[in-house]
């Protein structure tokens, strides 16, 4: 990574202030995240590179210097300060995805009735937090929605991550991904494997789409890719993209089989051999099978993150002897403390169950 260099500006409204360089002074967007709520951004322009940072306190002013000789300028982590009062913060270039340790609590997220619980993100999309702790930031669960259909305001980008999915709730979106081949449509129940780095960009969407994004970390830069359009001129399912490859799940004709619990029935997503283990990602329903009532009644996790969402219908979990019943948005996040049994399923129900590792 070549040496760079960043000034740093706190503002108060972010979309506000990017439009304003943006559009008024002809900067780029190069970065923005978290996605779910942005506070941070990069524009460059006019020789230099410029980061809002939304809530920032400090001086008016500051610059960061990243440079693969830090020690020259005291050391990765020193604070200089300049005549005018201007604070210069040296850094080492970032080598590879930094990782939180792991944190895990459990914890339900109910769905809220109105607007309360949703907040705007990037691209005009809607967010809602299903874990509000993050984990001690080492991961992100969102539920996402564009009430009203059409063209998104995407752009090709890339993620900075070490896992990242999104599932389908309800509708249909039109997107495309580099070196898979032209733009195509996901339905509700297909999901896909976004692998570190590839280029995507989202185009258009049904009303009432909705998704839901499972992330780590918890927070990740989105790189805007300024260099290439989409769709790419090659297909290269195979691809390797940091260790993983592309996958997209279809729901429709997928098959069933008989799930750890009794009386439950799973259909495999098939990310396991695209992370090479990493990670794992099912939908859980009643069994309807032959098999499918055999096996144990309660299991105790033992996973660095053990995610559940209900896409449809109701259930109810027991943990450690309190019972909690679900119903269709419901999110929960398990520990490793407690054995965890479902009962009581809705005919109806649809569980989004995802897991690292595999």
């Amino acid at each position: 990574m070549p040496n760079s260099a960043a000034a740093i500006f706190p503002c108060a409204d972010l979309n506000a202030t990017i439009g304003f360089f943006r559009d008024q002074l002809g900067f780029r967007l190069d970065v923005i995240f978290p996605a779910d709520d942005p506070r941070v951004a990069d524009l460059s322009g006019h020789g230099i590179r410029l980061r809002l940072e939304r809530g920032a306190e400090g001086p008016a002013g500051r610059l960061r210097l990243v440079t693969e000789d830090p020690e020259r300028f005291g050391g990765a982590g020193a604070a200089l300060t300049a005549p005018n009062g201007t604070v210069v913060e040296i850094r080492a270039p970032a080598d590879g995805v930094a990782l939180p340790p792991v944190a895990q609590r459990f914890h339900i997220e109910k769905a809220a009735s109105g607007d309360a619980s949703w907040g705007l993100g990037r691209a005009g999309m809607q967010y809602r937090d299903l874990i509000p702790d993050r984990q001690g930031g080492r991961f992100i669960a969102s539920h996402i929605r564009i009430p009203a259909g059409g063209p998104i305001p995407d752009y090709v980008h890339y993620h900075m991550i070490r896992f990242q999915m999104i599932h389908v709730r309800r509708g249909w979106v039109r997107l495309v991904y580099e070196d898979q081949g032209p733009p195509f449509v996901m339905q509700a129940g297909d999901c896909v494997l976004q692998p570190p780095e590839i280029r995507h960009r989202v185009l258009e969407c049904s009303d009432g789409f909705e998704v839901v994004e499972v992330g780590c970390p918890a927070e990740h830069p989105t790189h805007v890719e300024h260099q290439f359009d989409l769709p790419t001129p090659d297909l290269r399912p195979e691809r390797d993209f940091g260790g993983q490859r592309y996958h997209c799940h279809r729901a429709d004709g997928a098959a069933w089989a008989p799930w750890r619990l009794a009386g439950f029935e799973r259909r495999e997503i098939g990310f396991s051999a695209a992370t090479e283990g990493l990670a794992s990602a099912a939908v859980i329903r009643p069994a309807v099978i032959k098999g499918s009532a055999d096996g144990p009644s309660a299991f105790t996790p033992a996973n660095e993150f053990h995610f559940l969402f209900v896409l449809d219908g109701a259930l109810t979990l027991i943990r450690a002897g309190e019972a909690h019943r679900l119903g269709p948005a419901d999110a929960v996040t398990l520990d490793a403390q407690a054995e965890i049994s479902l009962t009581d399923p809705s005919a109806d129900l649809e569980l989004l169950e995802v897991t690292l590792p595999a």
